[in-house]
């Protein structure tokens, strides 16, 4: 069987950090996905996505996002359930394997200041984590597209 998940969407709200009684990170958020096609009043829908990401992704996730960052991030959908008012409830959310920040850090730490967010004269290095917490810098340059 396969289960993977891969999205690119911009983050609803700061994500949450918490930590399990073994201290382990946990982190989750919801993703905003734009859909591909307009609806009937010619506006794009988008879908809100929970997600969840531990250990030492889900510390550097927090430090190095805010609402509104435009991220991707590939997992695996996982159902889980729970009894509320005598009903089964079942939810899905993205456990995420990595992810990349796909703005640059100033654009960041301009939303954070709350301060107006614009891309002409942006830094042209992409910050990217992947699963195993190590940072790569990448150049607009070194991508094929």
């Amino acid at each position: 069987m396969i289960n993977r998940v891969t999205l690119v969407g911009r983050l609803v709200r700061d994500v949450e950090l918490k930590y399990t009684l073994g201290g382990t990170a946990r982190a989750w958020f919801n993703l905003a996905v734009t859909r591909n096609f307009k609806n009937a009043n010619g506006e794009r829908d988008s879908d809100f996505i929970e997600c969840t990401v531990w250990g030492k992704s889900a510390e550097s996730f927090v430090n190095f996002t805010c609402k509104g960052s435009l991220v991707g991030i590939e997992g695996q959908i996982r159902t889980r359930s729970y009894e509320k008012d005598g009903q089964k409830v079942y939810t899905s959310a993205v456990s995420v394997d990595s992810f990349a920040l796909l703005e640059s850090k100033a654009i960041t730490d301009a939303r954070r200041a709350g301060q107006p967010v614009t891309t002409a004269g942006k830094d042209d290095n992409v910050f990217v984590a992947a699963g195993n917490g190590e940072n790569i810098d990448i150049a607009d340059d070194d991508l094929p597209f």
